[in-house]
């Protein structure tokens, strides 16, 4: 049964490494995420993590580091099927938002006992990722064990003056606005329905996890939505949340 969804930004100043000791504006959103991923861990032991990116030829790697991003502060996806060790293929990299769900997991208590990659290529179509999510959701529900949902995703790059998107743009706060919106109020609809070309223009690379999301609330009504950050401390729209779905754990 799907016991609890957590949302994350795809954010590598999450890790202290890359941050810097300088960095004391990632404080706020790393102490967030360290809360979602507490509470999700308190409700189930295994993972689905979701993000997009450009997945490798055949299956995720299992282990990975952050190198690309400075810092190869390395990174294990845990698996009951022992593959945790497993050494990528040449070229084969694990996508930013896997690493941070395996950068998570290894910082909860009890920590994951798995965590199941699932990478969704940014260009995939809004109907395809929306029913993957329902596809997700519907093969957690056939397990007996609770499964907590893992999304990693970010908004819009335009959000403050000197955002990475070429500076704040009013467009880039509406659809800002919506995300958080839909988000508080577990909108099926709204995240599923994202524009593509608006998410493009506005730098939100994420739009297919979102998307994602979005087809898993489709038939799952949400008891709870707790957004514990939503803010742009570096121009990049960040939200950490965790969704309760009825019936659930708690």
């Amino acid at each position: 049964m799907l016991a609890q969804i957590a949302v994350i930004p795809s954010a590598p100043l999450l890790v202290p490494e890359l941050a810097g000791p300088d960095a004391v504006d990632t404080e706020a959103v790393r102490a967030a995420v360290l809360a979602v991923g507490a509470d999700l861990a308190g409700a189930s032991r295994r993972w689905v993590a979701v993000g997009a990116g450009f997945p490798p030829a055949g299956s995720p790697p299992r282990s990975g580091d952050f190198g690309a991003y400075g810092v190869a502060v390395p990174v294990h996806l845990p698996s009951e099927s022992g593959l945790t060790e497993q050494v990528p293929a040449a070229g084969d990299r694990l996508p930013l938002p896997l690493l941070l769900a395996g950068w998570l997991g290894a910082r909860v208590q009890p920590p994951p006992r798995e965590i199941e990659p699932i990478v969704v290529d940014p260009s995939t179509a809004g109907a395809a990722c929306a029913e993957l999510g329902a596809r997700i959701v519907r093969d957690i529900a056939a397990d007996e064990e609770p499964v907590g949902l893992l999304v990693v995703a970010d908004g819009p790059t335009a959000l403050s003056p000197r955002a990475p998107g070429g500076g704040e743009r009013a467009s880039a706060w509406a659809l800002q606005h919506r995300l958080e919106a839909a988000l508080r109020g577990g909108d099926a609809a709204a995240l599923a329905g994202l524009g593509e070309a608006e998410c493009a223009a506005e730098g939100v690379d994420s739009r297919a996890a979102w998307q994602v999301l979005g087809g898993a609330l489709r038939d799952l009504p949400v008891d709870e939505v707790d957004v514990v950050y939503a803010q742009a401390p570096f121009g990049v729209g960040y939200l950490a949340a965790t969704l309760r779905p009825r019936g659930g754990r708690r």
